[in-house]
């Protein structure tokens, strides 16, 4: 009788973590974006077009993780000139730092589908905790049966604070590059393992 009540705990206990469900993004469905102020007049939009990433569900479908990597080597901003700039020392320093690294460490889950997830983002080996805040949209059922999932989310750093240092002033008194950087995630993820089927051969 005790084992059995012992057992029956143990289920009770576990299985829903059981029913956890893992997701990786979806590369064509998913932007790692940016925007920081130009010359105090205008924002200039970036994206990283390389990067990896999973993030997890849990027994209730509410966000229980995530965790990114973004190639450093990949970030475009519509201009040959400026994205050779940042990847230089000045900004980045690719060749020294090739990828940056985010990974949650604590989620909360708001009304309506919003969260705040709180992580550490990792630019030039400096880590530090950052707070993103957003919206969360399914699961639904794709095209081909697969279970997804989609994310907005946003947020903002200080460059400095992670050793992207570059600087110079206007005669006004503004900064060419502004130290605050706005972070902006639409991300869509299938179930991990999940493979689309192939298309039907050609008659």
């Amino acid at each position: 009788m005790r084992k059995a009540l012992l057992s029956l705990a143990a289920v009770v206990l576990f299985a829903p973590f059981a029913r956890a469900e893992s997701f990786v993004l979806d590369a064509a469905h998913t932007r790692i974006g940016f925007g920081v102020k130009h010359m105090v007049v205008s924002n200039v939009q970036g994206e990283f077009q390389k990067f990896s990433g999973s993030f997890e569900l849990d027994a209730k479908n509410n966000l229980a993780s995530a965790e990114a990597t973004a190639d450093i080597a990949s970030i475009n901003t519509r201009d040959v000139k400026r994205d050779t700039h940042l990847k230089s020392p000045d900004f980045f320093d690719a060749a020294k730092f090739p990828e940056m690294k985010f990974v949650s460490k604590k989620v909360m889950a708001g009304d309506g589908g919003r969260y705040t997830v709180i992580g550490d983002l990792t630019i030039k080996s400096t880590t530090k905790s950052i707070i993103l805040t957003g919206e969360m949209f399914g699961p639904i059922k794709g095209m081909m049966g697969e279970t997804r999932v989609g994310f907005h989310a946003e947020g903002k750093i200080n460059r400095k604070d992670f050793g992207v240092n570059f600087h110079k002033a206007l005669d006004s008194g503004g900064l060419v590059v502004d130290d605050n950087v706005n972070i902006t995630l639409d991300i869509e993820g299938t179930p991990k393992g999940w493979v689309p089927p192939a298309p039907p051969a050609a008659k």
